[in-house]
């Protein structure tokens, strides 16, 4: 019979000896297994007397719950280091400063429009707003854009759903209806005076926003921001845009020596029309002229669009890219950068 004392003894330091829950399981089965040692002298019973199975019996029962207790506490002890080791790796100092969480901040063009916004509104200048969900009439008709004019081709244009054949929605190509809405209501505004041969205050505003057409390249985008400006009074020349845009482009680039130069175009809704070039004297970009703004004196047809009688009334319009500013500004030279949604590209501008 094999001594009891020390099958619980070699039991217990094999259990000691394991390392993880798996080498505990494989000595268990040493001993408490369907083979094991303690499982093998409980099958011998069968063969002792009935005195000798009572006392024998019990010797192993007793061996075996010293066995099950050695393997509970050492699977508890196991349990326990695993645990130690979580908290170390996990521990937290409360006495630690906390991480401090970044302040986000404007998008560049986002800037961009803010500094145009204030630079023409210290010229008087308001801000008009408008649907991006546009109508034919405000976006193409009333800006003097006749029906076969490659801008209304469906290659060209974003369309949707839920106009008519009659009266087309589309996504707006360029931020001018705001321009003739804002003018329209104007107009309706002081038509007393108007009809009374008092006049009316002279219309004066931008229309930033987002515009939509189809392109995409690395200087193009589906949706991109325009910024168009308009004045319009008894006596608005081009010579007054010029004077206009040149202060608002040495002001924008903070560049007093930057030139300008006004170049022959054509636009259906101004007459004459031209392409505005800016050329820096110096920095990486010195000598080189650069498209900026088309611009030109309003349309005789939409002056009467807008409810007003080209005879007395004329003015300026024009329309940038605000995204290529901010390009020119802060010297990138792609403007899908813009729009990638990358911090790391971003958190440069704040």
């Amino acid at each position: 019979m094999i001594d009891l004392d020390v099958l619980v003894g070699s039991a217990t330091e094999l259990f000691a000896q394991t390392q993880t829950p798996a080498e505990l399981e494989n000595a268990k089965a040493q001993f408490l297994g369907k083979t094991g040692k303690l499982t093998e002298l409980m099958k011998g019973l069968a063969t002792l007397s009935i005195a000798e199975k009572k006392s024998q019996g019990a010797a192993i029962n007793a061996a075996k719950q010293s066995i099950e207790l050695a393997l509970t506490q050492r699977r508890q002890a196991m349990a326990d280091a695993e645990l130690q080791l979580q908290l170390r790796a996990e521990a937290l100092d409360v006495t630690l400063p906390g991480r401090q969480v970044r302040a986000g901040g404007l998008h560049p063009v986002s800037l961009t429009l803010e500094r145009i916004e204030a630079i023409f509104g210290s010229m008087g200048f308001e801000v008009a707003q408008g649907p991006e969900i546009e109508t034919d009439w405000f976006n193409f008709t009333a800006l003097n854009t006749p029906e076969d004019h490659p801008a209304r081709s469906m290659h060209d244009t974003f369309y949707i759903e839920g106009g008519t054949d009659a009266a087309p929605l589309l996504l707006r190509t360029h931020t001018s209806p705001m321009q003739i809405r804002h003018a329209v209501q104007h107009v309706k505004k002081y038509r007393n005076r108007l009809d009374a041969g008092q006049g009316m205050p002279e219309i004066r505003v931008i229309a930033p926003g987002r515009t939509y057409r189809v392109d995409s390249d690395a200087t193009h985008s589906p949706m991109f921001h325009q910024c168009e400006g308009l004045w319009v009074g008894e006596a608005i020349s081009f010579k007054d845009l010029k004077f206009v845009f040149t202060d608002f482009c040495r002001t924008f680039f903070e560049s007093e020596d930057l030139v300008l130069r006004f170049r022959p175009s054509f636009f259906p809704f101004t007459e004459p029309s031209a392409e505005i070039d800016i050329q820096f004297q110096s920095g990486p970009l010195a000598g080189r002229w650069l498209e900026v703004a088309g611009s030109g004196q309003v349309h005789p047809n939409v002056i009467r669009n807008m409810g007003l009688d080209p005879e007395h009334f004329m003015g300026f319009a024009f329309g940038m890219g605000p995204d290529r500013l901010t390009m020119l500004r802060y010297g990138v030279n792609d403007l899908r950068l813009f729009f990638d949604g990358d911090v790391r590209f971003l958190s440069q501008f704040q």
